[in-house]
């Protein structure tokens, strides 16, 4: 992965940089192996948002009623449907970044560490390869919209899977920054559950919020965006779509979500440059 080359001024070896594509081929692949390893993962990022689907969808359907969707009919199940694909993305993040806690504790990334690589390689390797597994798992959720009604197009698929792989990116990433600053799983799972799935939860993806502080909440939360932005592509070039009042513009959702997902790789690339002293430090 690197190579001595003689240093200008001592003119003794040391050590060059290894390519960064590579560097980001061997530890995303890495993620995937792991993945593999351990097929239980899918049931955890699948499994139970799925059935939060099912039983959310039948149980709040029969009194689910969204101003201004009484013409098309909107079900629960189908207003809940991208909001349970956002979730499987943010669950198979979490699965993943734990590895980063995994491999402090084995000494892997300290190998990594010292190894004469860039930092931003090595970091984006690692949400490289979240990032892919979270994509490939939301995409098979995905394919089950067509049980609900959702006729999807060959342009509204191709929109949606370069918009989830920068929603599968920034979560990711999001969830290397508070993996990196804890030191254990159960710290981590903390985390989750009083910053990450609360953030899931504040997004327009459970219920809609159009007024009073809630509805303030959504709007300076950008993962509201990515569940609104997928919202809008799952209709893309459907006539009178039924799509919550006051949704953010597609043009909106396109840009928070790669300011998101810019600002979280940047984050994570300076956590990586810092030494953790402890949880969360």
């Amino acid at each position: 992965m690197a190579q001595a080359v003689a240093d200008p001024i001592t003119r003794t070896p040391r050590p060059s940089y290894g390519r960064p594509a590579q560097v980001v081929a061997t530890l995303s692949a890495r993620e995937w192996v792991r993945f593999l390893r351990q097929k239980n993962r899918v049931f955890g990022a699948i499994g139970q948002p799925a059935v939060f689907w099912l039983l959310f969808g039948a149980g709040l359907g029969p009194t689910f009623r969204l101003p201004g969707t009484e013409a098309t009919g909107l079900s629960y199940r189908e207003y809940f449907f991208p909001g349970t694909v956002m979730l499987i993305l943010l669950f198979t993040a979490i699965f993943t970044t734990i590895s980063v806690i995994e491999d402090r504790r084995e000494g892997f990334l300290q190998s990594v560490l010292v190894a004469p690589v860039s930092r931003w390689s090595m970091v984006l390797g690692k949400l490289v390869g979240g990032g892919a597994l979270a994509l490939a798992q939301g995409l098979i959720f995905l394919a089950f919209g067509v049980t609900i009604g959702i006729a999807f197009t060959p342009l509204s698929v191709l929109l949606a899977v370069v918009f989830l792989a920068i929603c599968a990116l920034a979560l990711t990433a999001l969830g290397f920054v508070f993996a990196w600053g804890t030191d254990s799983t159960q710290g981590y799972h903390a985390v989750m559950s009083v910053v990450l799935f609360p953030m899931w939860l504040l997004s327009g993806a459970f219920f809609p919020a159009e007024k009073g502080w809630l509805a303030w909440v959504l709007a300076v939360n950008p993962l509201t965006y990515g569940v609104a932005g997928l919202r809008r592509l799952l209709y893309l070039g459907v006539d009178n779509p039924p799509l919550p009042p006051g949704l953010p513009s597609m043009a909106t959702c396109w840009g928070v979500t790669l300011l998101f997902a810019a600002v979280t790789f940047a984050l994570s690339v300076y956590v990586a440059g810092r030494p953790s002293r402890g949880d969360l430090v």
